[in-house]
């Protein structure tokens, strides 16, 4: 359990040269709420499990094993868990029959924190030199955001210290498709192949009229050397709770990985449901104001060697500790 202390009570006098009454300024104490540790060497084991169920592509044997490996761990969490399925077209004319995955914990509490990922992967490594019909393990693209929220998930349910909110976590699926790199299959501009489980639940939610205090996405966040800076929509619906987290980081040492500046819009799960479910929600996303994405997103390279412990440990702690803030 940690507990940090951010400001002291600070006295200062000012006294006038001739003597007169002194004036005093106070600030006020301010200590942060207890908050378990978060065990990236879990969240790393969680990401591994999924890499071995092979590429989670709607479909396929990987993507069934995983879906139910899943449910099963958040159930053994003691979260109430329910799947949300539909069904979604591809650009290429397929039609994937598709679940997003949501668990709760004290679904009694009226102020909610909602944390979300994406949980399928790519089916083609369309930005490789080589092997590019092929789809790729999603160790970071789908696996670091999954594992993250999976610790975060058993963290509070084998710790005796709680959060004050209750927490709504969705494993969104069919993000991770869309057209080839380059190609445009599109009949219209507000034609999307991707993000399908946010905009499914974002127009149809799992409870009518839910809503929650604010959301935090978490995409690309286990990759070494990885740096997390101030996504463009993210500012633009939720400025306050990108403060609010980018802050949290620094207080607690993650100031290397969370940067304070500012990066593009990006077309994620948040941005549908900033605009569909009038939620504000943020993405803590690897995606660099200067160079977009890594150089393996959406290749062969997204694979185990590329996730470090530590920038696990960063996000996950980040997210725990604002949860545990509210």
């Amino acid at each position: 359990m940690k507990n940090r202390l951010w400001l002291i009570t600070l006295l200062i006098f000012t006294w006038a040269c001739n003597g007169e009454k002194a004036t005093e300024t106070v600030v006020e104490e301010v200590i942060s709420k207890p908050y378990p540790t978060f065990n990236a060497d879990s969240a790393y084991a969680f990401v591994q499990k999924q890499v071995n169920f092979g590429p989670r592509v709607p479909g396929t044997k990987g993507h069934s094993d995983t879906k139910a490996w899943m449910i099963s761990k958040l159930q053994s969490f003691g979260w109430s868990v329910q799947t949300q399925d539909f069904q979604a077209k591809t650009y290429d004319g397929l039609t994937w029959d598709l679940s997003n995955i949501i668990a709760s914990y004290n679904p009694q509490a009226t102020k909610r924190i909602l944390l979300a990922a994406h949980w399928d992967t790519r089916r083609i490594a369309d930005k490789d030199t080589e092997r590019l019909n092929e789809p790729i393990d999603g160790a970071n693209d789908g696996g670091s955001g999954v594992g993250v929220l999976l610790e975060i998930a058993r963290t509070i349910s084998s710790q005796e210290l709680k959060p004050d909110v209750g927490i709504d976590i969705i494993l969104f699926d069919g993000e991770d498709d869309g057209e080839p790199e380059n190609t445009k299959i599109r009949n219209n501009a507000q034609e999307f192949w991707w993000c399908h489980g946010s905009r499914y639940w974002s127009k149809n939610k799992h409870i009518p009229n839910y809503s929650a205090f604010y959301g935090i996405l978490v995409d690309l966040v286990g990759g070494k050397n990885a740096k997390f800076y101030r996504e463009g929509y993210s500012r633009q619906y939720a400025a306050g709770i990108v403060s609010k987290v980018w802050g949290n980081a620094s207080k607690i040492g993650h100031s290397d990985f969370f940067i304070q500046k500012d990066a593009p819009e990006i077309l994620d799960d948040h941005a549908f449901v900033n605009v569909n479910a009038g939620i504000p929600m943020i993405d803590i996303i690897e995606f660099s104001p200067d160079f977009g994405f890594s150089h393996y997103h959406h290749t062969h390279q997204d694979n185990m060697d590329l996730i470090d412990v530590r920038t696990l440990r960063a996000v996950g702690e980040t997210v725990l500790f604002t949860v545990y803030q509210e």
